[in-house]
C-alpha cells in the first residue's frame, strides 16, 4: 500500500502559498508509516517549529491499474474519506529554496491522519462534495470537490501513466485554501458535509 498525494489541486491554495497553478497534477508520496488512524492524537515532531494542517478528500484504489484510460478511471476507486496532509512548512520552504525534494517535510511518521472510508455510492455527486476543517471549534478550511483543478478520474489517469496503482492505495487529492499552523493543545475536527469524520487532538 502506498499513499499518493496531490499538491496544488485547488487554485486558491496554490495562490495562498505563492505557487503557480500547475498544468498537470503535482505528485508526491508518503510511506505507509505516515498513516494515523482511529482519531489518535498527533504529536508534533521535534524537528519542526511550523507544522501545518491541510484537509483533503481521500480516495481508495480498488484494483490494479496501469495506463488507465479516462473513460474507465471512475471504476478504479471504491471508497472516500477525509485525511490531513500534515506538512513541516519550515522544512518544506528550506527544501524548495534549494530545489530539494519535499519528503522530509511531507512523509514523516503519522503525517497522514485518515478517517474511516465509506463506499463512494454513499455520495450522490462525487464532483460536488463539501468538506471542512475546524480548529478549536473555529472553521479554518472549507472546500468542494467541484473546485479541484484535477478530478479524481484525471488524477488516476495521470498517475497511472507513471506509477502502477494497486488495490488499497490511497490518494490524498489536495487541499483548499486556509492552511495554517498547529500547536500543542489544538483540537481538529474534519467533516464531509455535516458528518464528522476526524476528531483528534495535537500533543
Amino acid at each position: 500500500m502506498k499513499i499518493i498525494a496531490i499538491g496544488r489541486n485547488y487554485a486558491a491554495h496554490a495562490k495562498e502559498l505563492e505557487n503557480p497553478v500547475p498544468e498537470n497534477p503535482v505528485i508526491f508520496l508518503k510511506p505507509d508509516t505516515a498513516l494515523l488512524k482511529d482519531n489518535r492524537d498527533f504529536y508534533i515532531p521535534a524537528f519542526s517549529n511550523d507544522v501545518h494542517y491541510e484537509i483533503e478528500i481521500v480516495i481508495r484504489i480498488c484494483k490494479e491499474g496501469k495506463h488507465v484510460q479516462p473513460k474507465f478511471a471512475s471504476t478504479y476507486y471504491d471508497a472516500i474519506g477525509l485525511g490531513i496532509d500534515f506538512t513541516a512548512r519550515d522544512i518544506q520552504t528550506q527544501h524548495k529554496q534549494k530545489g530539494l525534494p519535499w519528503e522530509l517535510a511531507k512523509a514523516f511518521d503519522q503525517s497522514a491522519p485518515i478517517s474511516t472510508l465509506y463506499p463512494k455510492e454513499k455520495y450522490a455527486d462525487l464532483h460536488d462534495i463539501n468538506f471542512s476543517l475546524y480548529k478549536n471549534q473555529a472553521l479554518v478550511q472549507e472546500g468542494n470537490t467541484k473546485d479541484m483543478l484535477f478530478s479524481f478520474e484525471a488524477i488516476i489517469t495521470f498517475v497511472s501513466k507513471y506509477i502502477t496503482l494497486r488495490k488499497g492505495d490511497l490518494i490524498y487529492t489536495g487541499t483548499p485554501s486556509g492552511v495554517g499552523s498547529i500547536a500543542i493543545g489544538d483540537h481538529l475536527e474534519g467533516y464531509i458535509a455535516d458528518t464528522k469524520l476526524l476528531d483528534f487532538h495535537i500533543k
